[in-house]
């Protein structure tokens, strides 16, 4: 991991290989970084990779303050700024797929491709859980359904699951999420992230009428079709609302898909930037 300070923040993120292209791996909520680490080693051979914890995830700071898309998009703008990074193909999952939306609408100069890896922001489908939690009093719960002890058991139980040869990477991803959830400061930044996109009827942000303003720019949708946090459809109605976007739907996959089929996911990526060119600089379109 490396560190900077921007505005006053110190924030964490991951900068590997290098290339002619760059590429930016934005994941998603109560995730960080460490969620790309079987898709980073093969990416960053051919590729300029980065890959920051979120503020309010990981490594980041995890201010009072602003953890809406809007604020996600700026905050990224400024981060590559400082890493003199101008051009990038941008990469989201779940929630970071909604920043990455909001980052192609606010900033297309800085957007070659979008990739999008089982996205939100793309419907009000969404796992009840997260319905709940988006609920007032949730600030009183966190801590019960999160505590040390319960941790520190389950984390020994998943050692005894490992030595035993036994592994699942998409349990494995949820149970960190889980985990980052006893400390108190990730619990309030979590909350202000989750209300900001969601609330007891769901996904409360949508992209789906701005998709058209940059329809000339080479966009990418993977998705599991197991997935329980944000069902595949959304893909279908995505890929639908963007004549040539490419639509790649993984059997047997759930919400994490870099995750539990690292190499297909690195395969796909590789294919799309070969297949996809060069694109010039993207521009918004004007017409509303």
């Amino acid at each position: 991991m490396k560190h900077l300070e921007l505005h006053g923040d110190r924030v964490a993120y991951q900068d590997e290989g290098s290339g002619p292209q760059t590429l930016v791996l934005i994941h998603g909520m109560a995730g960080s970084s460490q969620t790309w680490r079987a898709v980073i080693p093969q990416l960053s051979r051919r590729y300029r990779v980065i890959a920051p914890d979120l503020l309010g995830h990981g490594q980041s700071a995890k201010p009072r303050g602003d953890y809406s898309l809007g604020a996600f998009a700026v905050w990224l703008r400024d981060l590559l700024d400082e890493l003199e990074v101008s051009r990038a193909t941008i990469i989201g999952q779940s929630l970071g797929g909604g920043v990455a939306m909001q980052f192609v609408y606010q900033h297309p100069d800085f957007c070659d491709r979008l990739i999008l890896i089982s996205s939100g922001g793309l419907g009000p489908d969404v796992g009840w859980t997260l319905r709940l939690l988006s609920a007032p009093g949730a600030e009183l719960l966190l801590p019960v359904i999160a505590p040390r002890p319960v941790l520190s058991a389950g984390n020994k139980v998943r050692s005894w699951f490992t030595t035993a040869g036994i592994q699942s990477p998409r349990g494995a991803e949820m149970w960190s999420a889980y985990s980052s959830l006893s400390d108190a400061e990730t619990r309030q930044a979590f909350l202000r992230t989750l209300r900001s996109v969601v609330d007891h009827r769901g996904q409360a942000v949508s992209a789906m009428n701005r998709l058209h303003l940059t329809s000339d720019m080479p966009t990418m949708v993977i998705w599991g079709d197991q997935d329980r946090i944000i069902p595949v459809e959304h893909g279908y109605a995505v890929h639908e609302a963007r004549p040539g976007s490419r639509l790649e739907v993984l059997a047997g996959v759930g919400h994490f898909p870099h995750v539990e089929r690292p190499s297909e996911v690195v395969d796909l990526i590789d294919d799309f930037i070969n297949t996809s060119g060069q694109p010039d600089a993207p521009r918004l379109r004007t017409n509303r």
